[in-house]
């Protein structure tokens, strides 16, 4: 299991990211529109730096829903390499059979 508050730390992230995202997308559409001048765009640069720095998308990490292990991380499953072969050891991942020879 990992430390509550590292689990904590990225749900936290997560709302951030989530408040800031409409006001982020909108800076960042202007200062990559290159008919814009370069005035405003700068200007737009300047706001998205003022943002907070956890309000980036790339400041999540990804973690498995049943441990919040951060390594070795399915992506479909939302689940890390050790939670999905313990469920699928007790059967409760439908179609899963751990292997053994």
């Amino acid at each position: 299991m990992a430390k509550k508050s590292a689990v904590n730390r990225n749900l936290a992230v997560k709302a951030l990211v989530k408040q800031y995202a409409e006001k982020r997308a909108a800076l960042k559409a202007i200062a990559n529109d290159e008919s814009l001048p370069l005035e405003e765009r700068f200007e737009a640069r300047l706001k998205l730096a003022k943002l907070p720095r956890s309000s980036s998308a790339v400041r999540i990490r990804n973690r498995c829903e049943v441990t919040g292990r951060p390594r070795a991380y399915y992506r479909k499953l939302k689940m890390s390499r050790v939670a999905l072969r313990e469920l699928g050891s007790q059967g409760q991942i439908p179609g899963l059979v751990k292997s053994s020879w």
